[in-house]
């Protein structure tokens, strides 16, 4: 899947571009230098299916993303109007066959997300040269294919990427552990000075290869407590494996270059309400503001502007909450209402009327792009109010009609569905509790069933491909049906052993 060369932006649209730079930054957006490149449908989908990327590592699943995209062009049931990549200098695709007020809107767009990406938190411990690494990734992955083997390789991905989701998204911006170096060759000596009789001295990370675990003598036995690890739960699954599991240099390899890519895109999932509805409110407030829209150019807009923002009866419109929840930020804040005063006056009609002319709705909205995540974002600033005038109700899938149906029209148990599929990015959370469960060696997992739920076939899918990592059985503890019960797979076929208690969850 080849990408050919892009183009520039033709001359008109490089004055766009710097009238919206100016825009921008008189509003007071900050953001990395922008370069906008002019590309065809399929460039742009496959840009789009390399997740914004203009070139990756090789794999069917790229392939696959790039058919769907381009065939969901070609029938008309979507469109791909840009796309803009998290670096600095950030990236931006237009699409060359957009019309000019289309390509306005695209490029305010564009600048609310570089914005968003430079200031947000969550974006501050990203890797800003992502596009130099990417393209490093798939180099180093095709010298692998081409030493052993295609198939073998890409195999090898498809097990790595069935655990990508096994992170810590919080471990960016939490010290667990003391973090070291693998050149700090004075820490390793250091390590050195206590060294057991028999082994060979070595830096850190070369010792697993000059001092194989079968050449160690032998050690008192300890209790099977005593030999647990980790210490405590990992929920960073992938840095265990890494650490623990019998891998090759090239296995781990490229399940470090799925884990880091993993922890780049993780910020996307956990910003995704807030960053396009940031972007949204950006490029309608630049457009609609400055006489950027010509006459007859108006129902064009509206038009696009109203598809992007259509509700849908069965999904959650990223773009719809978030421009509505800013929008409803700066009102708010802009009449007072907000504070001890506020919250205690019993009488709806003053509430309705309040307005102490406070003028900080610019200001907060500044604020709450720099600190707050979709979780905190709407566990914050979703109100009962709010979710009357939008119209927000808690649905869910009715098996006996094969239809989704309002479930409950109450303010807490909307919200909390909410929040419940915005944790940990709707992933079940999982950590490691034992790496020598038994004492034989054997991985045990647990899952914290107060987050999402399991579904029984992919955690048996994967359980399967960590045991390929580990190569040695694999459990994972659970609730199914109100009891706790453990899933194993040992390599050949799998069990499920239930507790006969059932557990109260409430």
């Amino acid at each position: 899947m080849a990408i050919v060369s892009m183009q520039t932006l033709p001359p008109e649209l490089v004055d766009v571009q710097a009238e919206m730079e100016a825009l921008a930054t008189s509003y007071g957006l900050d953001y990395f230098p922008t370069v906008f490149e002019m590309v065809d449908v399929e460039q742009l989908s496959a840009v789009a299916a390399y997740g914004g990327f203009p070139t990756r590592y090789p794999h069917w699943r790229f392939g696959m993303e790039y058919q769907r995209l381009l065939k969901g062009y070609s029938y008309g049931l979507q469109k791909i109007y840009e796309l803009v990549i998290n670096n600095n200098p950030c990236y931006a695709y237009l699409l060359n066959s957009n019309a000019f007020t289309d390509q306005k809107m695209v490029i305010a767009h564009v600048y609310g997300h570089c914005d968003f990406f430079k200031c947000n938190y969550w974006f501050s411990q990203t890797n800003r040269k992502m596009v130099d690494e990417m393209a490093n990734h798939g180099n180093r992955i095709r010298r692998y294919m081409d030493r052993f083997g295609f198939e073998e390789v890409e195999n090898f991905i498809d097990v790595c990427l069935s655990i990508e989701d096994l992170i810590d998204i919080h471990s960016p911006f939490i010290k667990r552990f003391e973090p070291r170096n693998r050149y700090d060759f004075d820490a390793d000596e250091a390590s050195q000075a206590n060294i057991r009789p028999g082994k060979l001295p070595a830096k850190g990370y070369m010792d697993r290869y000059i001092n194989p675990r079968q050449n160690e003598i032998s050690e008192p036995t300890v209790s099977q407590s005593e030999q647990r690890y980790p210490a405590e739960p990992v929920r960073d699954v992938m840095l265990f494996l890494l650490e623990h599991a019998p891998l090759t240099a090239w296995q781990m390899d490229v399940l470090a270059i799925i884990r880091d890519e993993a922890y780049y895109f993780a910020p996307q999932g956990q910003t995704k309400i807030m960053n396009e509805g940031w972007a949204t409110f950006w490029h309608s407030t630049m457009m609609t503001r400055h006489g950027l829209i010509s006459g007859g150019d108006v129902v064009s807009y509206a038009d696009h502007t109203s598809g992007t923002l259509a509700s849908s009866p069965t999904r959650l419109n990223p773009y719809k909450l978030g421009v509505e929840l800013f929008r409803d930020i700066e009102d708010r804040w802009n009449r007072g209402c907000f504070g001890r005063d506020y919250e205690q006056c019993d009488d709806l009609v003053a509430k309705q009327r309040w307005n102490t002319d406070a003028g900080l709705g610019r200001e907060k909205i500044f604020e709450v792009r720099k600190i707050h995540n979709d979780l905190t974002f709407i566990d914050e600033f979703l109100t009962l109010d709010f979710c009357r005038r939008n119209k927000l109700f808690s649905f869910g899938y009715n098996q006996d009609t094969g239809y989704y149906e309002i479930e409950s029209r109450q303010f807490e148990q909307v919200k909390q569905q909410l929040l419940f599929s915005l944790t940990n990015m709707g992933r079940p959370i999982i950590k490691v509790r034992d790496g020598n469960f038994r004492n034989r060696g054997e991985l045990f997992l647990e899952h914290h069933f107060n987050g999402p739920e399991l579904k029984i076939n992919y955690a048996q899918d994967t359980l399967r491909n960590l045991y390929k990592l580990w190569r040695r059985p694999v459990h994972i503890e659970t609730v199914l049906d109100g009891k706790l019960t453990t899933m194993s797979f040992d390599g050949t076929e799998h069990h499920t052993a239930q507790a006969s208690d059932e557990l109260d969850l409430d």
